[in-house]
């Protein structure tokens, strides 16, 4: 059994933690799996799962219990770079191709846009202009790489600044290349649950020449509270395999250029165009 009074990521206890990387891998699960599992008593379970849900980061519904996909789980930021790891590396190797040394390039809070800042040391002289902090730290100590940190109010949440002084100070700069994410895809639009960070990312899209949208699959068919823009307002849409065909065809048909990345579980991703 695990013990209750370990520290974890998310300021959760290591069982209460270990609970919820178990159901994030498998989406959704029952509780009698869970007990099985873990080895525990239904009671001290249902404390976890209790603890899990007010802080928004899975729903119980009767005997079972899923991963949120709302922006109350997105709200934090390891839990969202724990999520679809693989799919990232595919979706971020497509999106490094894109990029030319000597390009200016801006990068948003995303955890997408923080895999493909491992990716940035690789290809030579670029200028990256970014509201992320962690990016900022990542990017900064890169002797090839001038970095523009954007200002603004810092929000721990998302790990970024926002605010009017953020996207202000996008207003002066040209940018060849936006790369950037968003919480969920509905449709042919992209929405948001957070309006501060969508008036950042739109910013940042009105000073782009290029603007790449990196989503993985888990995030099309749900749909959040604000709307961000229109997938056609993207220069391309790079996505994973794991999105359904009709998906694809659909938004082949409405003119999106979508990029898939062919994922390949437990190897390196292959990189396919559709």
């Amino acid at each position: 059994m695990i013990p209750d009074f370990l520290p974890g990521s998310h300021g959760l206890s290591t069982r209460r933690q270990a609970v919820l990387d178990y159901v994030t891998e498998h989406g959704c699960v029952l509780i009698q799996d869970l007990l099985s599992h873990f080895v525990m008593t239904r009671a001290a379970m249902n404390r976890d799962l209790h603890a899990l849900a007010t802080q928004g980061l899975i729903r119980k519904v009767g005997e079972s219990v899923t991963t949120l996909s709302n922006a109350v789980a997105a709200s934090s930021i390891t839990h969202r770079a724990r999520q679809a790891v693989q799919e990232k590396l595919g979706i971020t190797a497509i999106a490094a191709g894109l990029i030319e040394e000597g390009d200016t390039i801006a990068l948003d809070d995303s955890t997408t846009s923080r895999f493909l800042s491992e990716r940035l040391s690789s290809i030579g002289e670029l200028t990256v202009v970014t509201n992320s902090l962690g990016i900022s730290t990542k990017v900064g100590r890169s002797r090839d790489i001038s970095l523009i940190a954007l200002g603004g109010h810092y929000n721990p949440t998302f790990d970024a600044f926002l605010g009017v002084l953020c996207e202000r100070s996008v207003t002066s700069l040209r940018i060849n290349t936006l790369f950037m994410s968003t919480s969920a895809i509905h449709g042919l639009s992209a929405y948001h649950q957070d309006e501060d960070l969508i008036k950042a990312k739109s910013a940042l899209m009105n000073m782009a020449d290029r603007r790449i949208l990196m989503v993985d699959s888990r995030k099309f068919g749900i749909s959040a509270l604000n709307h961000l823009a229109n997938l056609s307002d993207f220069d391309a849409v790079i996505t994973d395999s794991g999105l359904p065909d009709e998906v694809a065809d659909r938004m082949i048909r409405a003119g999106i250029n979508l990029r898939i990345a062919e994922m390949q579980p437990m190897e390196t991703p292959v990189v396919a165009v559709a």
